[in-house]
């Protein structure tokens, strides 16, 4: 099992919204990201990274976008849509929205609408 898996999203939730708001977009557009792709609201998703919820426990709870296959591309070297492992490719999935949104992207495209 990944380490990741048992990492609370609210540990890397910071390093998230650094890395975005360094480029000059802000935690509303990271929320919203979060939201596409979790069906979180913004309740829900302040209640996982208050109790500290694993990775593989926000996934489980999640109701993943029908639209995440879309996602594609390269998240440290790794293509996402080739990753085997289901939990892992949705975490990359993640990770690959807060790239797209960091890059600048029009938040249209990162939303896959």
């Amino acid at each position: 099992m990944h380490r990741i898996f048992t990492t609370s999203v609210a540990s890397v939730y910071p390093h998230y919204l650094a890395k975005v708001e360094r480029k000059g977009r802000t935690k509303a557009e990271l929320d919203e990201v979060v939201a596409w792709l979790t069906g979180f609201d913004a309740a829900e998703l302040a209640r996982h990274l208050e109790t500290g919820t694993t990775f593989e426990d926000f996934f489980a709870a999640a109701r993943l976008n029908p639209l995440a296959s879309q996602i594609t591309g390269s998240v440290c070297g790794v293509k996402v849509q080739e990753v085997e492992d289901p939990l892992m490719r949705q975490i990359r999935y993640l990770d690959k929205l807060v790239d797209e949104l960091a890059r600048g992207k029009a938040m249209e495209k990162v939303l896959r609408s």
